[in-house]
């Protein structure tokens, strides 16, 4: 435990010139892992070639303009970042505002209807596609909120090579599976969550305390959210340090 000293397939391209949204990011789908359908996805790309790929999870707000400076800012640090709209299967292209109360109990809706096991099979065919189609030597995973729980499946049930989780709700339920962990996982922890309680995250710790392949960082004062990319939730101080901690761990994971 690490606590931070911080206050309260295929891929399918589109044109670049036709579908490029600003200088690096645009949209795109690739296939379903069982190729019967295609996922959209916003993929932004560094100006020199990768072999490193970041996917990023969105929260249960969709691939909005928050996840999509995610993924820009990867790709200035040189990553192919690729974020999947986890809801194509029933509300495809939402993006929602958390500081919306509306939105935020729309966006909980969607969250119910969520599967992840379905989304661990999104996940494989994203690692699949990033490694064959795009040279992609190796592949890490961010994922805040519903994609932290990912990011932890992602390191349970997959062979992801790296992967971090912001606040991921629900792990708790989970840990069963945390011997399967056989790559590197960082999981960010707000010790003021309001989704995640203190006895949550007690389990959490108890059981990964000891994982030689896990770091957790606990963030006294914070709560769930607090490095979302814009908006009220944003801690700033706390936001830079566990950004800061994600890039260095990835740069060591990924190369």
């Amino acid at each position: 435990m690490v606590a931070a000293n911080v206050p309260r397939g295929h891929l399918i391209w589109t044109n670049p010139r036709l579908e490029r949204t600003n200088a690096m990011g645009s949209m795109t789908s690739f296939p379903s892992l069982d190729h019967d359908r295609t996922i959209p996805a916003y993929v932004a790309k560094p100006e020199q070639p990768s072999k490193a790929a970041i996917i990023v999870i969105p929260e249960i707000f969709g691939v909005n303009e928050g996840i999509r400076r995610k993924c820009e800012a990867w790709a200035d640090l040189g990553y192919i970042a690729l974020a999947p709209d986890i809801f194509w299967r029933f509300a495809p292209g939402v993006e929602l505002d958390p500081d919306v109360p509306e939105q935020m109990q729309e966006a909980f809706g969607y969250y119910k209807q969520y599967d992840p096991n379905l989304g661990v099979q999104d996940i494989e065919a994203a690692i699949k596609v990033l490694r064959s189609e795009h040279g992609a030597e190796k592949v890490g995973l961010v994922g805040f909120c519903l994609g932290g729980l990912m990011a932890y499946l992602a390191a349970t049930r997959t062979d992801i090579d790296a992967s971090v989780g912001y606040y991921g709700a629900g792990i708790d339920t989970k840990l069963d599976e945390a011997h399967a962990i056989a790559n590197p996982l960082v999981l960010h922890i707000p010790e003021q969550d309001h989704l995640v309680s203190a006895e949550a995250q007690a389990k959490i710790h108890a059981a990964l305390d000891a994982h030689p392949k896990v770091t957790l960082f606990d963030y006294p004062g914070l709560d769930h959210g607090f490095a979302a990319e814009m908006g009220n939730r944003r801690n700033e101080e706390g936001a830079q340090l566990a950004d800061q901690r994600t890039r260095d761990f990835l740069a060591s994971a990924l190369g």
